[in-house]
């Protein structure tokens, strides 16, 4: 589970900072992935043939409006804000729609417009060291193309590729809305495989907690638990007015076969969201759970030092009784007193004993 450190909050300040006091329409990246070169990469595609290639050349992709096929261009790196601005010239985007491609803050979203629709998404996933990961994309759909722009060259849309590949996918003999909704796809599928990650995670804490001694930092763990899913929420919870509103679009980019699958899409995004709520209420309860096991083990503990204060109560008296400094206390004079005053001590605490077993104190 991610550690999250204090340069990283501070990291997250700066970036929120810089769009302030920036005119409306200007371009202002607010990511963090800065000193990043803009990489193309391009699919295009008809039922019989396709090709892809990679450039870091932005005119070289300014063909492909009117070529007769559907083509696909993912943009890597939104640092670099004239690229952008290029791309966003070529194909009449507007200004505003250009300056929340690079504001990583936007969340979720979906524009229309009578050339295009603008939708923003958040793309999450786990790296190898097991990190939560959340990056912002960004689509445009147009008649025969779709821009999708992201921070990195990392992304979950290796699937898509390949069946770029397969002449009989039905990706082949679609158009650029199936391609958008196959892209989208990807992502919401995706989110079901993190949902089902962080609820193995629950699912461990939860078991450990029923353990007689859990570790000590699982309080830290659960925090984090609650941390990732606050995350999950913010990027999760929103998407699914955007696919709600996709569906129920009338814009004539959209055909009505993709209307189909986009139904099926909203069922997911909608399953989805109900296991963030089920693991909302479950990670709430393993807080209340932990608490509830420090308090017994708290019990438990006041309990054994209650009795044993408890025994020692009369023995503490006899012994105080017999302390006190006079000189006329008759037992002082037996020749067995001592002796006598340890058996009633020890049959005492022998008998307190015996009572505190029957009474399933001990």
């Amino acid at each position: 589970m991610r550690i999250p450190s204090k340069k990283d909050k501070k990291s997250k300040k700066a970036t929120a900072s810089k769009s302030l006091g920036k005119a409306p329409g200007e371009l202002v990246y607010t990511g963090d992935k800065e000193n990043l070169e803009t990489l193309l990469e391009v699919h295009e595609y008809t039922i019989d043939e396709h090709q892809t290639y990679e450039t870091k050349q932005i005119k070289k992709v300014f063909d492909v409006k009117g070529n007769n096929r559907v083509t696909w261009i993912n943009v890597n790196g939104l640092n670099n804000a004239e690229d952008i601005t290029k791309i966003g010239e070529y194909f009449k985007i507007h200004p505003l729609i250009l300056e929340d491609i690079v504001n990583t803050n936007q969340r979720p979203k979906i524009d229309e417009f009578d050339n295009y629709i603008f939708v923003v998404l958040k793309m999450l996933y786990h790296n190898k060291e097991n990190e939560l990961l959340t990056e912002h994309i960004s689509f445009i759909i147009g008649t025969d193309y779709v821009l999708t722009f992201q921070e990195t060259d990392e992304d979950i849309f290796n699937p898509i590729r390949k069946r770029f590949l397969n002449q009989k996918s039905r990706l082949r003999s679609m158009g650029s809305d199936y391609l958008a909704f196959s892209l989208m796809d990807a992502i919401i599928d995706n989110y079901a495989v993190v949902i089902e990650t962080f609820g193995t995670k629950v699912e461990l804490i939860e078991d450990e907690l029923f353990l007689e001694s859990p570790r000590e930092d699982i309080s830290r763990d659960i925090q984090y638990l609650k941390q990732d899913l606050l995350r999950l929420r913010r990027s999760i919870l929103p998407s699914r007015e955007v696919i709600s509103r996709i569906v129920k679009s009338e814009s004539e980019l959209i055909t009505v076969k993709t209307y189909e699958y986009l139904k099926d899409l909203q069922d997911h995004i909608l399953q989805i969201n109900d296991n963030i709520d089920l693991y909302r209420e479950m990670v709430w309860g393993l807080m209340d759970m932990h608490m509830t096991t420090i308090s017994n083990k708290m019990n438990g503990i006041m309990k054994v030092l209650t009795i044993i204060s408890t025994i020692f109560i009369p023995l503490t008296f006899i012994v105080g009784v017999y302390g006190m400094n006079f000189n006329y206390i008759p037992e002082l004079q037996y020749k067995y007193g001592y002796f006598a005053l340890w058996g009633i001590m020890i049959i005492l605490f022998l008998a307190l004993l015996i009572f505190f077993r029957r009474k399933k104190w001990l």
